[in-house]
């Protein structure tokens, strides 16, 4: 049971470690749209859509999940 709380807690600090990272690339887009800058805001969201994928394969985000995310930031952009 100890052996299990201790990789439970790695395991926690991994995935909010990712989510975080998640969050942070999201916000990035939403900065560049809310500046009017097209450039920047692409460029943001090809790397938030990088990171979605990566976390939605390690199974810290469920698929649809991460779908939903990068729609909602892709019409975002498009709508610039």
């Amino acid at each position: 049971a100890a052996k299990r709380a201790q990789i439970a807690k790695v395991r926690t600090l991994r995935n909010k470690s990712a989510m975080s990272k998640v969050k942070t690339t999201i916000k990035g887009v939403e900065t560049a749209v809310a500046a009017n800058d097209a450039e920047a805001a692409k460029a943001a969201l090809k790397v938030a859509v990088q990171t979605i994928d990566k976390a939605a394969s390690k199974g810290i985000l469920h698929k649809n999940n991460a779908a939903n995310k990068k729609s909602r930031l892709t019409k975002m952009v498009n709508a610039m």
